[in-house]
């Protein structure tokens, strides 16, 4: 099936599979490969995608469903997701940076909706991001300083 969709501010039409997974379509058609796929079940948020302004395990979003949609993408080129980068970068959020990518898009529709987070917003809506290293406070600390730095 065709489907119409705005990747990171530029429309395509791509042809889909029913059950073909938006992350494969990310991936696979659009070369952006800044998208992981880690378990492919919707456990680990490596995933993540900001879907029409909000946060989506795309392993698990059919591509098909898709139709008309705005899909974002860490490679996506944003101020707020830049300032993210930096505050990632100042306060060491990430180790080995797999889980990065899924990490910096759903701190970017918690702050596009929310510009000034509370912690425990913050904890709340990165926890279906899991990091293997155990960066959570330097996330954390991050969010709340991409959020300051808006301010």
């Amino acid at each position: 099936m065709q489907v119409a969709l705005e990747v990171n501010g530029s429309p395509h039409e791509v042809e889909v599979q029913a059950g073909e997974a938006l992350s494969t379509v990310l991936r696979d058609r659009f070369e952006l490969t800044g998208t992981k796929v880690a378990c492919g079940e919707g456990t680990c948020g490596s995933c993540t995608v900001v879907l029409d302004g909000r946060a989506v395990l795309s392993c698990l979003t059919l591509a098909a469903a898709c139709d008309g949609a705005s899909v974002r993408t860490v490679e996506w080129d944003g101020e707020l997701l830049s300032r993210l980068r930096d505050a990632f970068t100042a306060e060491d959020g990430f180790q080995c940076g797999f889980c990065t990518p899924g990490q910096l898009m759903s701190a970017l529709a918690l702050l596009e909706r929310s510009p000034a987070p509370s912690r425990d917003e913050i904890i709340a809506a990165m926890s279906g991001n899991l990091c293997r290293c155990g960066a959570y406070e330097g996330i954390a600390l991050a969010v709340a300083r991409a959020a300051g730095d808006g301010a």
